[in-house]
């Protein structure tokens, strides 16, 4: 498995909008490859932890080069006080 760790600073007043803007984009059609995602609200913090799981590198870089992804994270990202800070790479179970 392949994906994602973002760390992002939620802007207060976007927190339940950030939840609206996930949960709508998790109604559509998802990418190829695409498995899970989460996210984690930090204890007494606007910083929330997003959890992006693929199946493979290949789906997840054929996802990240898609325009359709771009206007996602756009959306997304005009919700947060900065941006995230982004953590990519193998997933393995323990």
């Amino acid at each position: 498995m392949y994906g994602t760790v973002a760390k992002m600073r939620v802007k207060a007043e976007n927190v339940e909008e950030v939840r609206k803007v996930m949960a709508a984009q998790m109604e559509g059609a998802q990418p190829a490859g695409y498995i899970q995602s989460y996210v984690l609200s930090e204890n007494d913090s606007d910083t929330q932890w997003l959890f992006v799981v693929f199946e493979d590198r290949a789906s997840y870089d054929a996802n990240a080069n898609d325009p359709a992804q771009h206007e996602r994270y756009t959306a997304f990202r005009a919700l947060m006080e900065a941006d995230p800070e982004w953590h990519d790479g193998t997933i393995e179970e323990g």
